[in-house]
């Protein structure tokens, strides 16, 4: 489990050629990392709590699919912010089109949170609260995903990959934990929870 004391940006495995660029345009502003799974840039920060869980392949929890090795990470994320009173859901794959017309029909594609993928964690706008992504080594396969807590500052990121038109889109297809419960929700008490409920998950299916 991962908290964040100050902003950083995560480039997804496809984007590291992009990194010269992006570090001229950063100009010091913000930490650039890159991460091993794929997906688009993420924006970590205060308002975000990471998970990483690394499962041998074969691993009952990462069902038959690539998609499907998600759906236990989604459901337990949602089973912990309900613990916080954020209501909340795990997208199944045949609701993707639905959701997708719910909200901006345009998908953000440089960035994780600007489109959805199958088991990821919605409100009932279809809005994103939690992002998935994987990468799949000989050894076995990590999963990773990040949780929008508090309010991200979209603004930075998209200034930052050079896309400030799609600020408002981010807004629009996001969500925080805060903004749906009515209250402020410490990174670190989620954290916990969450972290509780995946080593039970572990746990059971050792």
């Amino acid at each position: 489990m991962w908290t964040h004391r100050s902003p950083a940006v995560v480039l997804g495995q496809a984007q590291r050629s992009l990194r010269k660029l992006i570090e001229q345009r950063i100009d010091g502003r913000v930490e650039l990392l890159e991460r091993e799974a794929g997906g688009g840039a993420v924006l970590t920060g205060p308002w975000m709590v990471s998970a990483s869980v690394i499962l041998p392949h074969g691993h009952p929890l990462l069902g038959d699919s690539l998609v499907g090795c998600y759906r236990w990470l989604g459901q337990l994320h949602a089973a912990a912010l309900a613990e916080f009173g954020v209501p909340a859901r795990a997208l199944p794959a045949q609701s993707l089109p639905l959701a997708n017309a719910g909200i901006d029909a345009r998908t953000v594609t440089w960035a994780c949170f600007g489109g959805l993928s199958p088991w990821e964690v919605v409100d009932a706008g279809f809005r994103k609260l939690v992002g998935l992504a994987q990468r799949r080594r000989q050894a076995g396969v990590l999963l990773v995903a990040g949780t929008l807590v508090g309010a991200t500052d979209w603004r930075l990121l998209c200034d930052v990959m050079g896309y400030p038109q799609d600020e408002d889109i981010l807004r629009r297809r996001t969500a925080s934990c805060e903004e749906l419960a009515g209250r402020t929700i410490e990174p670190e008490a989620f954290a916990s929870a969450l972290a509780r409920l995946i080593g039970n998950s572990l746990a059971a299916n050792d």
